[in-house]
């Protein structure tokens, strides 16, 4: 009896340690299920409130100050009608659209500078070339060399024997090139001589005269003569008319006789 009692007492020993097993378990198990509930539950909440923050952005937008929040597109047009820059302010950097416009008007500057320069040269060349010219044949440019060609006929066809070196430099002054030589030659070897031995003396004086051809440097003047010659031989004189064609040259501003041909 005593042995059976032993048994029954290990037996319901055994089981009072399984059901404190089983309870124990029992509790780990709704502490653990507890736990992941809770976990859960919390992620399901952060999930919930990021869905919430994108779907409405009015409550981060009260967040925002003032001056950070975004600014419109800002967009400016130049005079000409071409839009020169928009300005992206949100970016912080301008977006620049019109440096071909700026190109093309410092190229027009440029070109307009040019063109200025262009005609300035033009115009002093046209003054130079054609009204210069049109002034130096004007009808004060004649009348000098009229009164050059005149002065200067009366001056070589005009000596006396009394005073034959005096006359002949002073017609040498109104002359110049070949003809200089020719008469230089032909006063001393001949002029002189026969007027110095016949007492040989002119008188010339211009009836009328006309500018033939007209040139800035070179003129030709056609010169009509009466001319009265006395000597020893004939006291009465001699009177002759004539006509010559003066040619003259300008030097130095000083119109010169360089031809005098008979016509």
């Amino acid at each position: 009896m005593s042995e059976d009692r032993k048994v029954d007492q290990d037996a319901t020993a055994e089981k009072d340690v399984t059901a404190k097993k089983d309870v124990t378990a029992e509790q780990d198990a709704t502490v653990d299920q507890d736990a992941t509930a809770d976990q859960d539950a919390t992620a399901d909440q952060d999930a919930t409130a990021d869905q919430d923050a994108k779907a409405d952005p009015s409550d981060s937008a009260e967040n925002v100050d003032a001056g950070e929040a975004e600014p419109a597109e800002v967009e400016t047009t130049s005079a000409d009608g071409d839009a020169d820059t928009t300005v992206d302010e949100t970016a912080g950097v301008p977006r620049r659209r019109g440096v071909g416009t700026t190109l093309r008007a410092q190229a027009a500057a440029i070109l307009l500078a040019a063109a200025l320069v262009v005609t300035a040269g033009l115009t002093a060349w046209l003054y130079l070339e054609r009204y210069r010219p049109d002034q130096q044949t004007d009808a004060a440019a004649q009348q000098t060399a009229l009164d050059a060609a005149t002065s200067g006929t009366v001056a070589l066809l005009s000596y006396s024997p009394e005073s034959l070196d005096k006359d002949f430099a002073a017609a040498k002054a109104r002359l110049t090139g070949d003809f200089l030589s020719y008469y230089t030659q032909f006063t001393e070897q001949i002029v002189t001589p026969a007027a110095r031995e016949k007492s040989v003396k002119t008188a010339a004086s211009v009836v009328r005269a006309a500018v033939s051809d007209m040139q800035p440097d070179s003129a030709e003047v056609l010169v009509f003569i009466n001319q009265t010659t006395t000597s020893q031989e004939n006291l009465d004189g001699a009177f002759a008319a004539s006509s010559v064609k003066v040619g003259l040259t300008k030097i130095d501003g000083t119109w010169l006789i360089d031809s005098f041909d008979p016509v």
